[in-house]
Formats: C-alpha cells, structure tokens, sequence
C-alpha cells in the first residue's frame, strides 16, 4: 500500500527551503563565475589550446582565437572570421578550426552556467555526472577536428603569411566594443570588478528565482498527488528501447524548450528515485540532441550566419549539428551501457 501524501503546508514548505538552497548557491556561484571572468582566468585556463594548433596542421595564430572562445564565443568566432577572409584559413582549415573550438566553448559555460546554475539544481552527483558528460562531448569533437587537421590539411589549406593583427591578452573582447585596459589596474578596478560581478549575480538569480519557484511547486504537486507514470504511458516504446523511465519523456520535451526548466522538472524525481543518475543523464543527453532542432534555428543560424554569411554559415551549422549529434548519442550509449556503477 502506498504511503499517504505529505500534507500541502509541509509540501510547499520543503520546496520553499528546497529553493532556498538553490537560490544561495546560483547567487554565490553567479557572482563568483563572473568574476573569474572579470579577472581573466578564464583565459588562462585556455591557454593549452594554443598547442592543438600544430598537430591539425594550422597556424600558431588560430590559437589565441581557440583561447579566446572560452572567454568569449563571439569574439573568437570574429578572429576566425578574420583569419578567413585574409587568407590565412581556407574553408577546409576554418571548419577544422572550428571543431577544434567547440571544447573551449563549453569551458566558459563550466563558469558561467554550469557550475553556478546547473549542478545546484540537479546536486552534487547528478549534476557533475552530467557536466562531465557533456564536456566528454565537447572534449570529442574537439579531438575530432584535431584529427581531422592532422589528416585532411596541408600547407594548401594556410597561409601562415597572411595573419592579420589580432588583439588577444590584454586586449578588449570583440563582443563588448571596449577599449583595452591599462596594464596597473589599481584597488578600484578590482572593486568596481568586484561589484558588478555581485550585481549580475544578483540578477541572474532574480531572473531565474521566480520561474523555479512556480516549477518547483508545480512539479512537487504533480508527482506527490499524481502517478506519473500513468500519464506517461505513451513513452513505453523509449522506455524499452533505452531502459529509461517512461517519465523521460515530459522532461525531454521540457529540456528542449530551456535547459534550466527541464532540470528543475529533472531534480525533484531524482531525490524521488524516478530516475538514477545514469538515467538522468542519458535523459538530459538525450533532450540535448532533441533540442538541436529549436536551438539552432533560434540561435546557431542566425549567430552563425552574422559571423560567416549564409553559404559558409549553414556548412558551419550542419558540422557543428552532425557532429554533436553522433558524439552525444556515443555517450547516451556509453552512460546507460558502461560498465562502472552510476
């Protein structure tokens, strides 16, 4: 027999300090994120990627703008875009170049989403198992594109005497228009950096802070009053072909809309045991690859094709999609199926 539900009150008050918790830690981690960025180490962190360069056959120069992706994506697409038009990359060497990219991408969001929003919400455990995953992805199509280099490029796809004259270390981002600070930065720089990485902290948690609340609540109700899997029957062909649970199905269709919702939805069966970490990564896995189809049109086709045009753009897109396509559903397979405990 069933246990009887929790009363409402206690309900709403084990989500309200549920969230509480969570709201501590995105306001902290927020604040915290940007001001490694404000300080550069973000950058520092990067710096390896300046010795992938050689063995994909391309020049020393494309590495700053590798490095410079993972403090900001924009600008180290413009360098590339750079590059590019003065010669020194063809096609062939800038989707390389771009593949290799994608791994220094996903380091900024370990700064700036992931560590400070995602893994709050998921925990400890679900959370790094599924960061982890994630970076496996990236970290493969990164060494893809290294291949790649090593096997496709040669000295005709370069000219390493074209390299236009790039601002890289001290130098102003290229999304943000500034200008390049001074090399002394004295107490007030470092406190005027201070305070506005704990102003966007604060807002990045008055923005997210409401719409947790109300999915919270929602979910919490929905799963202590309602068998959920009786409304999610129609997912039993998934549920059998990837031993996931039938209650994959809701939280992929919300992951797809917003990564952030889709773990909130995620969070509350976990700690239910609806799902185990290795589900609820493959899960998130899985929305990832469902989501391409409502990402790319809302934000890689018209970021991409603002960098490149639309001829070059739409090859960028469709070897970024493919790729990450086939590497996230390798690792789907490789979380449900591996061998070691999850």
């Amino acid at each position: 027999m069933a246990s009887p539900a929790p009363a409402l009150p206690a309900l709403l008050w084990e989500v309200l300090l549920r969230v509480g918790k969570i709201t501590l830690f995105i306001a902290v981690g927020v604040s915290f994120a940007n001001l490694l960025v404000a300080f550069g180490l973000v950058e520092r962190i990067a710096v390896l990627s300046r010795y992938l360069t050689r063995p994909a056959n391309l020049p020393e120069e494309v590495g700053s703008a590798i490095l410079t992706t993972a403090a900001s994506t924009t600008a180290g697409y413009g360098m590339l875009a750079e590059f590019r038009e003065s010669g020194v990359l063809d096609d062939r060497a800038t989707l390389v170049a771009v593949t290799i990219n994608t791994f220094f991408g996903f380091v900024q969001h370990i700064f700036t989403f992931y560590a400070p929003v995602l893994i709050p919400i998921l925990g400890l455990e679900v959370g790094l198992a599924y960061v982890g995953a994630r970076a496996g992805v990236s970290l493969a199509i990164t060494l893809t594109g290294l291949l790649a280099g090593a096997v496709l490029l040669s000295d005709r796809n370069v000219d390493r005497g074209a390299a236009p004259t790039t601002e890289t270390d001290g130098g102003a981002r290229a999304d943000d228009g500034a200008t390049p600070e001074p090399a002394g930065r004295d107490d007030g720089t470092a406190r005027e950096k201070l305070r506005e990485s704990v102003e966007k902290g604060l807002a990045k948690t008055r923005e997210i802070v409401p719409r947790l609340v109300v999915i919270y609540v929602a979910v919490t109700l929905l799963t202590t009053y309602y068998d959920l899997t009786e409304v999610t029957a129609a997912a039993d062909p998934l549920a059998e072909l990837t031993g996931l649970p039938a209650a994959a199905v809701p939280v992929i269709a919300v992951y797809t809309l917003d990564t952030t919702n889709g773990s909130l939805v995620l969070a509350p069966l976990v700690e239910q045991g609806v799902f185990t970490t290795r589900t609820a990564v493959a899960t998130m896995l899985i929305g990832g690859i469902v989501s391409f189809a409502v990402s790319t049109f809302k934000r890689s086709i018209p970021f991409q094709y603002g960098i490149w045009g639309a001829e070059f753009g739409s090859k960028v897109v469709a070897v970024n999609t493919a790729l990450k396509v086939v590497w996230i559903a390798a690792f789907v397979a490789l979380v449900l199926y591996a061998p070691w405990p999850l």
